[in-house]
């Protein structure tokens, strides 16, 4: 099953999220390579500037998911406000469909 994991930044954490990048790309590289991660990227405000993130996981369970959101070293070093995760049902331009 897949599941959406949609992250909201704190106000005024752009540097926070700059910083803590280089370990965020190397997890979600991890969950890549395992086959766990479907798609990813960041929300941007009317500035061009990241504001959160959208990641797809594959997970057998929402817990699982869940786990996954807490073990990104965004949300390790505090970066969300708030991470509503979500069933997914990915219908168009699936490539695995």
């Amino acid at each position: 099953m897949l599941f959406a994991l949609h992250c909201t930044d704190y106000p005024g954490a752009l540097q926070l999220r700059l910083d803590t990048r280089p370990d965020h790309v190397a997890y979600l590289n991890d969950l890549n390579a395992k086959g766990i991660l479907k798609m990813a990227g960041p929300f941007l405000g009317e500035d061009g500037k990241p504001t959160g993130s959208l990641v797809i996981v594959k997970a057998e369970t929402i817990g699982e998911a869940r786990a996954f959101a807490e073990a990104d070293p965004y949300a390790k070093a505090g970066l969300f406000s708030k991470v509503e995760i979500k069933a997914f049902n990915w219908v168009f331009n699936n490539p695995e469909a």
